[in-house]
Protein backbone atom coordinates (compact mmCIF):
# COMPACT_ATOMS: atom_id res chain seq x y z
CA UNK A 1 0.00 0.00 0.00
CA UNK A 2 1.51 3.53 -1.01
CA UNK A 3 2.04 5.47 2.07
CA UNK A 4 0.58 9.04 2.42
CA UNK A 5 2.34 10.48 4.44
CA UNK A 6 6.26 11.31 4.74
CA UNK A 7 8.33 10.04 7.54
CA UNK A 8 9.63 13.15 10.11
CA UNK A 9 13.21 12.92 9.76
CA UNK A 10 14.76 10.59 12.10
CA UNK A 11 12.15 8.98 13.01
CA UNK A 12 13.24 5.47 12.02
CA UNK A 13 16.94 5.79 13.77
CA UNK A 14 16.18 7.90 17.30
CA UNK A 15 13.51 9.40 19.41
CA UNK A 16 12.20 12.95 18.44
CA UNK A 17 10.50 15.60 20.16
CA UNK A 18 7.00 14.76 20.56
CA UNK A 19 5.17 17.79 22.60
CA UNK A 20 2.99 17.24 25.54
CA UNK A 21 -0.94 18.16 24.41
CA UNK A 22 -2.14 17.55 27.65
CA UNK A 23 -3.39 14.81 30.26
CA UNK A 24 -5.12 11.88 29.13
CA UNK A 25 -8.86 12.61 29.87
CA UNK A 26 -10.98 10.21 32.02
CA UNK A 27 -13.33 7.57 30.61
CA UNK A 28 -15.77 8.33 33.44
CA UNK A 29 -18.51 9.01 30.93
CA UNK A 30 -18.85 5.86 29.39
CA UNK A 31 -22.54 4.28 29.65
CA UNK A 32 -20.53 0.95 29.97
CA UNK A 33 -17.85 -1.27 28.97
CA UNK A 34 -17.23 -4.23 26.51
CA UNK A 35 -13.62 -6.89 26.98
CA UNK A 36 -12.55 -5.13 30.03
CA UNK A 37 -13.88 -3.63 33.47
CA UNK A 38 -14.11 0.23 33.51
CA UNK A 39 -10.44 1.72 33.11
CA UNK A 40 -9.21 4.74 34.49
CA UNK A 41 -6.12 7.00 33.61
CA UNK A 42 -4.39 6.35 37.07
CA UNK A 43 -4.79 2.14 36.17
CA UNK A 44 -3.25 2.78 33.31
CA UNK A 45 -0.32 4.30 34.39
CA UNK A 46 3.27 2.61 33.34
CA UNK A 47 1.35 1.74 29.81
CA UNK A 48 1.02 3.37 26.88
CA UNK A 49 -2.19 4.07 25.89
CA UNK A 50 -4.02 4.08 22.35
CA UNK A 51 -7.12 5.40 21.91
CA UNK A 52 -9.51 4.65 19.20
CA UNK A 53 -12.77 6.68 18.48
CA UNK A 54 -15.07 4.34 16.20
CA UNK A 55 -18.55 4.07 15.28
CA UNK A 56 -19.14 0.50 13.94
CA UNK A 57 -20.51 1.56 10.74
CA UNK A 58 -17.76 3.91 9.60
CA UNK A 59 -16.14 3.16 6.22
CA UNK A 60 -13.08 5.63 7.14
CA UNK A 61 -12.62 3.72 10.89
CA UNK A 62 -13.44 0.40 9.43
CA UNK A 63 -10.09 0.87 7.03
CA UNK A 64 -8.30 1.79 9.80
CA UNK A 65 -9.12 -1.74 11.63
CA UNK A 66 -6.58 -3.81 10.62
CA UNK A 67 -3.78 -1.82 11.25
CA UNK A 68 -5.43 -0.73 15.23
CA UNK A 69 -5.96 -4.44 15.93
CA UNK A 70 -2.27 -5.41 14.44
CA UNK A 71 -0.73 -2.88 16.78
CA UNK A 72 -2.73 -4.42 19.83
CA UNK A 73 -2.03 -7.84 18.66
CA UNK A 74 1.54 -6.68 18.77
CA UNK A 75 2.30 -4.60 21.28
CA UNK A 76 -0.29 -5.80 24.44
CA UNK A 77 2.70 -7.71 25.61
CA UNK A 78 4.88 -4.81 25.27
CA UNK A 79 3.03 -2.40 27.30
CA UNK A 80 0.56 -0.85 24.78
CA UNK A 81 -3.50 -0.56 25.75
CA UNK A 82 -5.98 -0.10 23.04
CA UNK A 83 -9.24 1.32 23.86
CA UNK A 84 -11.96 1.63 21.69
CA UNK A 85 -14.17 4.60 22.32
CA UNK A 86 -17.42 3.55 20.50
CA UNK A 87 -19.26 7.20 20.14
CA UNK A 88 -22.11 6.47 17.61
CA UNK A 89 -23.12 8.22 14.57
CA UNK A 90 -26.87 6.64 14.27
CA UNK A 91 -29.24 5.36 16.53
CA UNK A 92 -29.06 1.61 16.68
CA UNK A 93 -25.46 2.06 17.00
CA UNK A 94 -26.64 2.62 20.99
CA UNK A 95 -27.59 -0.77 21.40
CA UNK A 96 -25.15 -2.57 23.39
CA UNK A 97 -26.23 -5.55 21.86
CA UNK A 98 -25.36 -4.30 18.31
CA UNK A 99 -22.18 -3.34 19.06
CA UNK A 100 -21.47 -6.18 20.80
CA UNK A 101 -22.35 -8.11 17.58
CA UNK A 102 -20.06 -5.69 15.58
CA UNK A 103 -16.97 -6.41 18.32
CA UNK A 104 -17.53 -10.22 17.54
CA UNK A 105 -17.79 -10.11 13.84
CA UNK A 106 -15.09 -7.82 13.36
CA UNK A 107 -12.63 -9.78 16.05
CA UNK A 108 -12.45 -6.96 18.35
CA UNK A 109 -11.05 -8.30 21.78
CA UNK A 110 -9.08 -4.91 23.07
CA UNK A 111 -11.23 -2.91 25.50
CA UNK A 112 -14.54 -0.84 24.46
CA UNK A 113 -15.95 2.23 26.10
CA UNK A 114 -19.14 2.97 25.26
CA UNK A 115 -19.71 6.75 24.69
CA UNK A 116 -23.52 6.87 23.89
CA UNK A 117 -23.69 10.46 25.79
CA UNK A 118 -20.61 11.81 23.98
CA UNK A 119 -18.80 12.05 27.41
CA UNK A 120 -15.88 10.65 26.68
CA UNK A 121 -15.79 12.48 22.86
CA UNK A 122 -16.25 15.90 25.09
CA UNK A 123 -13.52 15.10 27.61
CA UNK A 124 -10.89 14.82 24.48
CA UNK A 125 -12.62 17.71 22.29
CA UNK A 126 -12.78 15.65 20.09
CA UNK A 127 -14.82 15.89 15.93
CA UNK A 128 -14.40 12.83 14.08
CA UNK A 129 -13.99 9.20 13.46
CA UNK A 130 -11.81 7.88 13.22
CA UNK A 131 -9.77 9.66 16.08
CA UNK A 132 -6.36 7.87 17.48
CA UNK A 133 -5.01 10.21 20.63
CA UNK A 134 -1.58 8.55 21.74
CA UNK A 135 -0.70 9.05 25.51
CA UNK A 136 2.68 8.00 27.25
CA UNK A 137 3.34 5.76 30.26
CA UNK A 138 3.27 8.92 32.79
CA UNK A 139 -0.73 9.84 31.21
CA UNK A 140 0.12 12.56 29.12
CA UNK A 141 -0.90 13.04 25.82
CA UNK A 142 1.84 13.04 23.37
CA UNK A 143 0.23 12.69 20.16
CA UNK A 144 -2.99 12.41 17.93
CA UNK A 145 -4.02 11.89 13.91
CA UNK A 146 -7.72 12.21 12.79
CA UNK A 147 -8.64 10.08 9.57
CA UNK A 148 -7.34 7.38 7.73
CA UNK A 149 -3.67 7.05 6.84
CA UNK A 150 -0.24 7.85 8.46
CA UNK A 151 -0.16 4.09 9.30
CA UNK A 152 3.67 3.81 9.72
CA UNK A 153 3.98 7.16 11.39
CA UNK A 154 1.24 6.14 14.28
CA UNK A 155 3.28 2.68 15.03
CA UNK A 156 6.23 4.31 15.08
CA UNK A 157 5.18 6.93 17.03
CA UNK A 158 3.89 3.85 19.81
CA UNK A 159 7.35 2.47 19.44
CA UNK A 160 9.04 5.09 20.40
CA UNK A 161 6.63 5.86 23.45
CA UNK A 162 6.84 2.10 24.53
CA UNK A 163 10.96 2.62 24.31
CA UNK A 164 10.69 6.05 26.49
CA UNK A 165 8.83 3.47 29.25
CA UNK A 166 11.98 1.24 28.98
CA UNK A 167 10.56 -1.62 26.64
CA UNK A 168 12.88 -3.29 24.35
CA UNK A 169 10.66 -2.98 20.89
CA UNK A 170 12.68 -3.25 18.12
CA UNK A 171 12.36 0.01 16.50
CA UNK A 172 11.08 0.20 12.46
CA UNK A 173 9.92 -3.54 12.37
CA UNK A 174 6.47 -2.33 11.38
CA UNK A 175 3.33 -4.83 11.18
CA UNK A 176 2.71 -5.59 7.74
CA UNK A 177 -1.41 -5.67 6.54
CA UNK A 178 -3.27 -7.01 4.04
CA UNK A 179 -6.58 -5.53 4.64
CA UNK A 180 -9.50 -7.30 2.12
CA UNK A 181 -12.55 -7.26 2.16
CA UNK A 182 -15.01 -3.85 2.78
CA UNK A 183 -11.53 -2.84 4.99
CA UNK A 184 -9.56 -2.10 1.79
CA UNK A 185 -7.90 0.77 1.51
CA UNK A 186 -10.36 3.04 -0.67
CA UNK A 187 -9.45 3.64 -4.22
CA UNK A 188 -8.41 7.69 -3.57
CA UNK A 189 -6.98 8.20 -7.49
CA UNK A 190 -10.25 7.26 -8.79
CA UNK A 191 -13.23 8.46 -5.63
CA UNK A 192 -15.27 11.16 -7.00
CA UNK A 193 -18.22 10.52 -4.80
CA UNK A 194 -18.77 11.79 -1.84
CA UNK A 195 -20.64 10.58 1.09
CA UNK A 196 -24.13 11.14 1.34
CA UNK A 197 -26.93 10.72 3.63
CA UNK A 198 -30.27 9.98 2.83
CA UNK A 199 -32.28 11.94 5.54
CA UNK A 200 -34.24 15.13 5.09
CA UNK A 201 -31.71 17.12 7.24
CA UNK A 202 -28.67 16.14 5.13
CA UNK A 203 -30.16 15.12 1.85
CA UNK A 204 -27.94 16.96 -0.49
CA UNK A 205 -28.02 16.19 -4.29
CA UNK A 206 -31.44 14.68 -3.88
CA UNK A 207 -32.91 14.55 -7.59
CA UNK A 208 -36.73 13.33 -6.55
CA UNK A 209 -38.74 15.98 -7.77
CA UNK A 210 -40.42 18.18 -5.22
CA UNK A 211 -37.38 17.19 -2.82
CA UNK A 212 -37.39 16.18 0.72
CA UNK A 213 -40.77 15.78 2.77
CA UNK A 214 -39.64 15.93 6.48
CA UNK A 215 -41.20 13.60 8.73
CA UNK A 216 -44.11 12.16 6.94
CA UNK A 217 -45.04 9.28 4.16
CA UNK A 218 -44.66 10.41 0.79
CA UNK A 219 -45.09 9.19 -2.76
CA UNK A 220 -41.61 10.17 -4.53
CA UNK A 221 -40.59 9.57 -8.01
CA UNK A 222 -37.09 9.11 -9.57
CA UNK A 223 -36.08 11.01 -12.82
CA UNK A 224 -35.08 9.36 -16.03
CA UNK A 225 -30.90 10.39 -15.80
CA UNK A 226 -29.61 11.22 -13.10
CA UNK A 227 -25.87 13.51 -13.02
CA UNK A 228 -23.16 13.06 -11.08
CA UNK A 229 -23.35 12.10 -7.33
CA UNK A 230 -27.14 12.64 -7.45
CA UNK A 231 -29.65 10.35 -6.36
CA UNK A 232 -33.81 9.87 -5.68
CA UNK A 233 -36.11 7.70 -4.24
CA UNK A 234 -38.83 5.92 -5.89
CA UNK A 235 -42.01 4.79 -3.62
CA UNK A 236 -44.13 5.43 -0.30
CA UNK A 237 -40.93 6.69 2.12
CA UNK A 238 -40.87 8.35 5.05
CA UNK A 239 -37.73 10.79 5.82
CA UNK A 240 -36.99 11.32 8.92
CA UNK A 241 -34.15 13.23 10.69
CA UNK A 242 -31.85 9.69 10.56
CA UNK A 243 -32.98 7.71 7.66
CA UNK A 244 -35.44 7.09 5.26
CA UNK A 245 -37.31 4.30 5.86
CA UNK A 246 -39.59 2.33 2.93
CA UNK A 247 -43.59 1.83 3.89
CA UNK A 248 -44.79 -0.45 0.95
CA UNK A 249 -43.43 -3.04 -1.32
CA UNK A 250 -41.46 -1.51 -4.38
CA UNK A 251 -39.18 0.92 -3.33
CA UNK A 252 -36.27 1.95 -4.70
CA UNK A 253 -33.10 4.16 -4.46
CA UNK A 254 -31.00 5.14 -7.31
CA UNK A 255 -27.25 6.77 -7.13
CA UNK A 256 -25.25 7.90 -10.07
CA UNK A 257 -21.11 7.81 -8.31
CA UNK A 258 -17.94 7.55 -9.47
CA UNK A 259 -15.70 5.30 -7.55
CA UNK A 260 -14.74 1.70 -7.25
CA UNK A 261 -16.86 0.49 -3.80
CA UNK A 262 -20.37 1.66 -3.23
CA UNK A 263 -21.24 1.06 0.40
CA UNK A 264 -25.01 1.31 1.74
CA UNK A 265 -25.44 2.15 5.32
CA UNK A 266 -29.38 0.16 5.63
CA UNK A 267 -31.43 -2.56 7.62
CA UNK A 268 -34.78 -3.25 9.24
CA UNK A 269 -35.22 -2.03 12.86
CA UNK A 270 -36.59 -5.28 14.01
CA UNK A 271 -33.84 -7.13 14.76
CA UNK A 272 -35.71 -10.41 13.77
CA UNK A 273 -36.83 -9.05 10.57
CA UNK A 274 -34.70 -9.46 7.37
CA UNK A 275 -35.45 -7.57 4.25
CA UNK A 276 -34.07 -8.97 0.44
CA UNK A 277 -32.70 -6.83 -2.09
CA UNK A 278 -31.27 -6.62 -5.26
CA UNK A 279 -28.63 -4.01 -6.72
CA UNK A 280 -28.32 -3.29 -10.30
CA UNK A 281 -24.91 -1.91 -12.18
CA UNK A 282 -26.33 0.71 -15.02
CA UNK A 283 -29.52 -1.32 -15.42
CA UNK A 284 -28.08 -5.00 -15.17
CA UNK A 285 -26.37 -7.33 -12.46
CA UNK A 286 -23.21 -6.37 -11.18
CA UNK A 287 -21.63 -9.81 -11.98
CA UNK A 288 -17.92 -9.67 -10.88
CA UNK A 289 -18.67 -5.70 -9.54
CA UNK A 290 -20.39 -6.97 -6.76
CA UNK A 291 -19.82 -5.89 -3.14
CA UNK A 292 -19.26 -8.77 -0.99
CA UNK A 293 -22.62 -8.48 0.64
CA UNK A 294 -24.63 -9.26 -2.92
CA UNK A 295 -24.28 -11.92 -5.39
CA UNK A 296 -23.24 -11.68 -9.11
CA UNK A 297 -27.46 -11.17 -9.94
CA UNK A 298 -27.06 -8.55 -7.39
CA UNK A 299 -29.21 -10.75 -4.81
CA UNK A 300 -28.82 -9.76 -0.66
CA UNK A 301 -30.71 -9.95 2.07
CA UNK A 302 -30.32 -7.09 5.30
CA UNK A 303 -30.33 -8.83 8.63
CA UNK A 304 -28.97 -6.25 11.14
CA UNK A 305 -28.46 -2.26 10.88
CA UNK A 306 -25.22 -1.92 9.64
CA UNK A 307 -22.64 -1.08 6.77
CA UNK A 308 -23.49 -3.33 3.21
CA UNK A 309 -20.64 -3.14 0.81
CA UNK A 310 -22.66 -3.72 -1.91
CA UNK A 311 -20.53 -2.59 -4.64
CA UNK A 312 -16.66 -3.24 -6.11
CA UNK A 313 -15.50 -2.16 -9.56
CA UNK A 314 -11.98 -3.70 -11.01
CA UNK A 315 -10.56 -1.81 -14.51
CA UNK A 316 -11.55 1.46 -14.89
CA UNK A 317 -13.35 3.57 -13.23
CA UNK A 318 -16.32 5.13 -14.49
CA UNK A 319 -19.77 6.96 -13.88
CA UNK A 320 -22.18 4.64 -13.17
CA UNK A 321 -25.81 4.84 -12.24
CA UNK A 322 -26.67 2.65 -9.41
CA UNK A 323 -29.95 1.54 -8.23
CA UNK A 324 -31.27 -0.86 -5.37
CA UNK A 325 -35.13 -2.39 -5.15
CA UNK A 326 -37.00 -3.42 -2.27
CA UNK A 327 -39.66 -5.93 -2.54
CA UNK A 328 -40.62 -6.10 1.09
CA UNK A 329 -41.28 -3.03 3.66
CA UNK A 330 -39.20 -1.93 6.20
CA UNK A 331 -35.86 -1.22 5.82
CA UNK A 332 -34.13 1.89 6.68
CA UNK A 333 -31.14 3.81 4.75
CA UNK A 334 -29.06 5.68 6.24
CA UNK A 335 -25.94 6.34 4.01
CA UNK A 336 -24.44 5.98 1.09
CA UNK A 337 -20.34 5.80 1.53
CA UNK A 338 -17.78 5.00 -1.29
CA UNK A 339 -13.97 3.93 -1.41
Amino acid sequence: MEAHWRVPAGLHAASVQLPVEGELPAFDGATGWLNSPPLTPAGLRGKVVLVDFCTYTCINWIRTLPYVRAWAEKYSSQGLVVIGVHTPEFPFERHVDNIRWALREMRIDYPVAIDNDYAVWSAFDNHYWPALYFADAQGNLRHHYFGEGAYGQSEMIIQQLLAEAGSAVARGDLVSVDAGGVAAAADWDSLGSPETYLSYERAESLASPGGPVPGRAHGYTAPARLLLNQWALAGDWTMADQAATLNAAGGRITCRFHARDLNLVMGPPDPAAAVPFRVLLDGQPPGTAHGIDVDDQGNGTARQQRLYQLIRQYGRITDRTFEIVFPDPGVQAYVFTFG
